[in-house]
C-alpha cells in the first residue's frame, strides 16, 4: 500500500515539474498573423528560420518575417 502511494506521489511531482517547464508563447509575423505555441520557439537555428510546434507539426518561419515573440503569462 505504501509503495503505491509513493509511486503515485512521484508521478504527480514529475508531472508538475514538466508542466512548470512549459512556456507558452505567441509568434507575430510582419503581416500580422499570430501563432500561439505551447513552448518557446527555437531561434538558434543556423538556417535563418524560427521553428516551433503547432498542432503536432513543426512550423518554420523566416527570421526576417517575425515581428516579435512574446511569452504568454
Amino acid at each position: 500500500m505504501t509503495k503505491t502511494i509513493l509511486t503515485f506521489l512521484a508521478i504527480l511531482a514529475s508531472g508538475s515539474i514538466l508542466a512548470a517547464c512549459s512556456s507558452p508563447s505567441t509568434v507575430t509575423t510582419q503581416d500580422g498573423r499570430t501563432d500561439y505555441t505551447a513552448d518557446a520557439p527555437n531561434t538558434d537555428t543556423d538556417d535563418g528560420f524560427v521553428t516551433y510546434e503547432k498542432g503536432g507539426r513543426e512550423v518554420k518561419v523566416n527570421k526576417s518575417d517575425v515581428k516579435r515573440i512574446e511569452e504568454v503569462d
